[in-house]
């Protein structure tokens, strides 16, 4: 009878048990990988600390920037701070020497002018009065004169002279008030009469 040769399956050949027993332990053997894994860790956690040494210098670099700029710009504040007040002061300066040259502009141009009072007031004065001294003070103008005539009328001549200065369009405006403030008979026996007037406020006589 002949011998017949049958391929084993695959199957018979997994079971077959190996020549010799392995007795490897796999976790002591060493790393036969031509680049090891703690390479790649390693590299990574460098890359890491460089990326994030390198994001700390340049925030670290921009707030150095940023303080210097603040000081300069706090340098030129307090420039500009003590120009500033300089400046105000030499405006308050300016004011009060502006205020007294108004003041003074003010005095000139609103003071009365004597001649221009004498003037007016010798046009006016009718004859029955004679203009005995005008006296001028730095509130007013003292006019003391003699009423000629009769003496009996002359109060009533007094009044109306009175009157007649404050009514004047030229005289009457320079001043605030005019007033008959004395009246008495001279030794013979005629009306001696004292009239202010009285300049206007802030005002005083050329």
């Amino acid at each position: 009878m002949a011998l017949t040769l049958t391929k084993k399956s695959d199957a018979a050949l997994v079971a077959v048990p190996a020549w010799h027993p392995n007795l490897r332990i796999a976790e002591s053997l060493p790393d036969t990988k031509v680049v090891r894994t703690a390479f790649f860790v390693n590299g990574a956690a460098a890359v890491i600390a460089i990326a994030l040494a390198l994001y700390l210098g340049i925030q670290e670099w921009k707030l150095h920037e940023v303080h210097k700029q603040i000081n300069d710009w706090q340098h030129q504040i307090d420039q500009n701070t003590k120009q500033s007040a300089e400046k105000v002061a030499l405006y308050q300066d300016f004011k009060m020497e502006e205020a007294k040259t108004a003041e003074v502009a003010d005095f000139i141009s609103s003071k009365p002018v004597l001649s221009s009072i004498i003037l007016r007031l010798g046009a006016i004065t009718p004859k029955i009065i004679a203009l005995d001294a005008l006296d001028f003070r730095d509130t007013g103008l003292s006019i003391r004169a003699t009423v000629k005539g009769s003496s009996v009328h002359g109060a009533d001549d007094a009044a109306i002279y009175e009157k007649q200065l404050r009514a004047d369009k030229v005289f009457g405006p320079m001043f605030d008030d005019i007033n008959l403030l004395t009246m008495h008979r001279n030794t013979v026996g005629r009306q001696v009469i004292e009239i202010f007037c009285e300049f206007k406020k802030g005002t005083k006589k050329a």
